[in-house]
């Protein structure tokens, strides 16, 4: 089963267009180097709960949306992989500079599968 990266992050309303298409370069970077899948997607439905929510885990502001996003792989060796070629492709240095979100909000981390249906 695919290992996944999964990412929770708040962008700016404003700057949707931005980050959608340094998502599209992502898509082409990651694949280049062997990224099985690289998913993309903008909150609809995501209510700002008492507790925990998307929003608040980020905590989004109103002039913000949440964006979920996960990438596959073949396995934790292969993702390691991939992104140290990630990370030294020279099309993501201006990315990850100018990214058009704060990344310091950002949630990240790497999962094992144990269920597809």
């Amino acid at each position: 089963m695919p290992y996944v990266d999964g990412f929770v992050l708040a962008v700016p309303k404003a700057g949707m267009d931005d980050y959608k298409a340094m998502a599209r370069l992502g898509a082409e970077v990651w694949k280049d180097h062997g990224a099985l899948s690289y998913v993309e997607c903008v909150a609809d439905d995501v209510p700002y709960g008492t507790l925990t929510s998307f929003p608040r885990a980020v905590m989004a502001t109103d002039e913000e949306t949440v964006v979920f996003s996960w990438i596959t792989y073949e396995s934790r060796e292969a993702r390691d992989a991939v992104m140290a070629k990630v990370m030294a492709d020279p099309r993501m240095k201006g990315a990850m500079t100018n990214a058009p979100f704060d990344g310091k909000r950002m949630i990240f981390g790497g999962f094992q599968t144990f269920l597809e249906a």
